[in-house]
């Protein structure tokens, strides 16, 4: 048997890649990870984390704004930017040291290197060097898709370059309709930035439930952001410091920043797959796996946002887990992608489980409707105009609840617990016995008992 320099060569240092080296490496495997940028990948440095920190951030001025009705008299609050930036950076480089320090405790060897395939079982860093590996393991993530080459798209900025804009612009355009756009406009929105959002669909927020979309819009333009749909811009100018964006429809917006979320695509490119062997999926341009995430090549796997399967991190994170568990623990795990919970963490909140009604339609015979639609205890108080938004789909036939949809506070909280009834196929009647928790937004999953509508699927003739 040919001899290896390491058991596993992980390329990407991401949250994926990482938890796969750590549990490969804990059952006694030889693991190096290379990462041209910076441990921690998208999640840590220039996603998830950050993205939650400047969310938080954002609702402070409401939750000022909504202090008066409990009685606060607060002195004028005055926002800056640079301190949030800087904190931020901080907290990030935190976290980048503690996942380098995590790896190498587990025993793995970091390079701070590109690495590409010179063929199946080698590897090439940047300093020229070859390392070769019994297995490869595939986790680079995604990266900001722009779409068309439109005149100016040069002054365009994507969700990479928000984190570290040095001054917060008094006016955005954000194009797409997504988590990302839609996060990202209310984050300006928050701090204080007049914000558009162009999508060229029909309402925001596609592949959710139809009536969390039309939900969250409503409550979004309420807090002041316009939202223009059915059009897309096809060029930018710029004019000193400010950008001009032309629609389709034939208008035209001024601002101080434009930003495109209109998608992210695999990392797949030039990492000399070719020479490996390893197939790209065709239908989504990601790296093709099998349930295993085995790619074309038996000893190459890949997990996370480079399949393009379920772009989220703890499905990256899972997908890592299980490789390692499975090549090099004698205990094979097949993710399951079923039922996986996710936020958007816009102003106002969604949390989603499960199948929308108009997926349960196509698949369920008799589907019921539970929803609830009311204002938040809070609002009676400070005076906002918002309502929270809870909605179940429940199979008629079984009774079993198929999906939860909630639009509001801590919605993401709320979702990750109700997940897992949903995922140990919880009834509808389940939750019926469950008691009420009062007073709380996240009784009315427990206290709805008439269905809102009823649908039968009818027989084809």
């Amino acid at each position: 048997m040919a001899e290896f320099d390491v058991d596993l060569f992980v390329i990407g240092g991401g949250s994926g890649g990482v938890r796969a080296a750590r549990i490969a490496a804990g059952h006694g495997a030889r693991v190096m990870v290379a990462e041209e940028y910076r441990m921690g990948g998208t999640c840590v440095i220039r996603g998830c984390v950050p993205k939650k920190l400047f969310v938080l951030g954002s609702h402070v001025h409401q939750e000022i704004e909504d202090a008066a009705g409990f009685g606060w008299t607060i002195p004028q609050a005055t926002f800056d930017w640079p301190t949030l930036i800087v904190n931020k950076d901080k907290e990030i480089a935190r976290l980048e040291a503690a996942y380098t320090a995590n790896v190498e405790k587990s025993g793995a060897q970091i390079v701070k290197s590109r690495a590409v395939f010179e063929e199946p079982h080698t590897l090439l860093l940047a300093d020229g060097r070859k390392v070769t590996a019994k297995y490869v393991l595939i986790a680079t993530g995604g990266r900001p898709n722009h779409g068309a080459e439109i005149p100016g798209i040069e002054h365009v900025i994507s969700s990479d370059e928000a984190f570290h804009l040095p001054q917060l612009p008094k006016r955005v355009v954000v194009q797409g309709g997504g988590y990302i756009a839609l996060e990202f406009a209310c984050i300006f929105a928050g701090y204080g930035s007049d914000v558009t959002l162009v999508y060229r669909g029909d309402n925001i927020l596609r592949g959710f439930d139809d009536d969390v979309r039309a939900h969250v819009r409503k409550e979004v333009e309420k807090r002041g952001i316009t939202v223009i749909t059915g059009c897309t811009i096809d060029k930018v100018e710029k004019h000193g410091n400010e950008f001009t964006s032309h629609l389709s429809g034939g208008s035209s917006l001024a601002s101080d920043r434009v930003m495109f979320a209109i998608g992210r695509h695999p990392n797949v490119a030039n990492l000399g797959l070719e020479k490996a062997g390893v197939a790209i999926n065709p239908k989504n341009g990601g790296i093709a796996t099998d349930g295993w995430s085995k790619t074309s090549v038996p000893h190459i796997y890949a997990i996370g946002d480079v399949t393009h399967r379920v772009n989220l991190t703890p499905v990256a994170i899972r997908e890592g887990h299980a490789f390692a568990d499975t090549v090099f623990g004698e205990r094979p795990v097949e993710v399951d992608h079923s039922n996986i919970p996710t936020a958007v963490f816009s102003q106002p909140e969604v949390g989603t489980v499960g199948l929308s009604e108009t997926d349960a339609r196509a698949k369920f015979s008799h589907v019921d409707i539970y929803k609830a639609e009311f204002r938040p205890i809070k609002a009676t108080m400070s005076g906002r105009d918002t309502r929270v938004l809870m909605k179940l789909v429940v199979d008629g036939t079984t009774d079993r609840v198929l999906g939860c949809h909630i639009v509001g506070d801590a919605a993401a909280e709320i979702i990750q617990a109700v997940a897992i009834a949903v995922k140990m196929k919880a009834t509808k009647a389940d939750f019926d016995a469950t008691m009420a928790l009062h007073p709380t937004a996240a009784e009315e999953l427990v206290t709805m008992r008439t269905p809102t509508a009823r649908h039968v699927r009818q027989a084809a003739e």
